[in-house]
């Protein structure tokens, strides 16, 4: 894809302080979108933004509550102008067995990964140019987190966004809006912030996915990054309500 395809269009990235959302952002202003990103710690996001470009507007916001995703959707129109590109990305992953798992632990998860989605879309509406494009992080279908013990709650959450990816599409295909996923399978975190088990269980549990994936690695940020830039590009601009899988052939 060249540079400037996304001149003078305005995205916004949720989730965008560290990993796919960060290699996101790095790659939406790359090729000339004038950008927003987002996330809960302030301090984080300043210095994601800083390390983008001096341009880059840094809007603080829970996407577990209502009122942040308001005023974020807000602020994005008053600073930047309209929204052509929004990629909901902000989640959270935490493990419990079955056995174990508490309901707070639930209402925690669903509320970033499914309900966070959801409204981060549904607040973003008014917001939105004609013909923006909406893509929403899920999860490769056949990643090994499907079947790891531990990961109910997490997988479900995610699940959820299948379902919300094609019907909102068809709802909000009257404006030319396009919904898609992006799924992605096991993605190297090792870059500081982005991982969520201590370093040593992190590096062993990469080592074993590495093995059985097809391609024996790891994917990188920045190739989920490649293909949110494709969903949001024209040469994307008859693909709704899909979900492309990037996990080097588990699939």
């Amino acid at each position: 894809m060249l540079l400037n395809t996304f001149k003078g269009r305005i995205a916004v990235v949720t989730g965008a302080s560290s990993g796919i959302g960060l290699a996101t952002a790095r790659r939406l202003h790359r090729d000339g979108a004038r950008l927003a990103i987002s996330a809960r710690d302030p301090d984080r996001l300043r210095h994601a933004a800083a390390s983008i470009a001096d341009d880059v507007v840094p809007i603080p916001a829970d996407v577990t509550h209502r009122a942040d995703l308001d005023c974020l959707m807000t602020a994005v129109e008053q600073q930047l102008g309209p929204i052509d590109i929004l990629f909901i990305n902000a989640g959270l992953k935490r493990f419990a067995p079955l056995a174990d798992a508490t309901e707070e632990l639930f209402d925690e998860v669903f509320a970033a990964n499914t309900k966070g989605a959801y409204f981060t879309l549904q607040a973003a509406i008014p917001h939105l140019n004609d013909g923006a494009s909406v893509i929403l992080c899920g999860l490769a279908p056949v990643e090994p987190a499907w079947r790891r013990p531990g990961t109910s709650i997490y997988t479900a959450s995610k699940a959820a966004l299948q379902s919300f990816t094609r019907t909102t599409a068809t709802e909000l295909a009257a404006r030319q809006i396009r919904v898609n996923a992006v799924n992605p399978g096991a993605i190297d975190l090792s870059a500081p912030g982005a991982a969520y088990l201590p370093h040593d269980q992190m590096a062993e549990r990469m080592r074993h996915i590495a093995t059985a994936a097809p391609m024996k690695r790891l994917g990188k940020p920045e190739e989920i990054a490649g293909v949110v830039a494709f969903l949001a590009s024209e040469d994307a601009s008859y693909i709704t309500g899909q979900q492309i899988t990037v996990d080097g052939g588990m699939s």
